[in-house]
């Protein structure tokens, strides 16, 4: 409280100093005004028919693969077999569309692996599933990059750390439905992005000046999804002649 009490007198003598000062010179002349830059227009979203309304994930057509550089002499892919997702989606206002996913720890994937190396990667090691066996993410803003595309930013949680992390989003399109082979409305995107494991502790293998020899902290993923949304508007039947 005597803080607060010191600074607004602290305060109120500089603003009595300031037009004391103001009362004995003359008024400098006002400096011309700068015109202010023309800002960049507001993408207008791309139309679809997809319906606003909340929308899952269909796992039968989506994935999730991610790339890490190995010792520099490969861009090393993995995936994650199992994870799901829900969307807020609306078509006309993608900056107020959210998006939440978990995905399996466990479901690590990766191509051909030597004798016990996947148990090894998923051991307390590396990425420890038995401790922390899911990633979470939640968006927290959406901001149009362009009419069919976004930057996605959110927070990803991970061996009790949670961290920011974003990715750039492109809508491929969308339909309400398509009786009778898919009655409800069906939207995709594709989205890129990167993080570096280290923030969530994941140290292990990184290369340093005594070790150069590693696995890198980078790591780029690359997400192909399909969402499930809203049932299909009833076709009335025709009208009887």
């Amino acid at each position: 409280m005597f803080e607060r009490l010191r600074l607004a007198v602290v305060t109120l003598a500089g603003a009595a100093a300031v037009v004391g000062s103001c009362a004995r010179e003359p008024a400098a002349e006002a400096a011309p005004a700068t015109p202010a830059k023309d800002a960049a227009p507001t993408p207008t979203p791309v139309a679809t028919d997809a319906p606003a309304g909340e929308y899952r994930l269909d796992k039968s057509h989506a994935s999730l693969i991610f790339k890490v550089d190995h010792i520099g002499y490969s861009a090393y892919k993995g995936s994650f077999d199992d994870f799901d997702a829900t969307l807020a989606f609306d078509p006309k206002a993608p900056e107020t569309m959210r998006v939440t996913a978990t995905i399996s720890v466990a479901s690590l994937d990766i191509p051909t692996p030597p004798q016990g190396f996947l148990d090894e990667l998923k051991g307390p090691a590396w990425l420890n599933a038995a401790a922390f066996p899911a990633m979470t993410f939640r968006s927290t803003g959406v901001a149009l990059t362009g009419p069919a595309a976004a930057r996605v930013d959110g927070e990803l949680e991970f061996r009790g750390i949670r961290a920011p992390v974003a990715f750039d989003t492109t809508f491929n399109g969308g339909y309400a439905g398509f009786p009778p082979y898919d009655p409800n409305a069906r939207i995709g995107f594709s989205a890129k992005g990167s993080l570096k494991r280290s923030v969530f502790g994941l140290l292990i293998g990184i290369p340093t000046p005594e070790a150069p020899v590693g696995v890198g902290d980078d790591v780029a993923f690359e997400i192909e999804a399909e969402f499930s949304g809203p049932p299909a508007p009833k076709t009335p039947p025709p009208a009887q002649q």
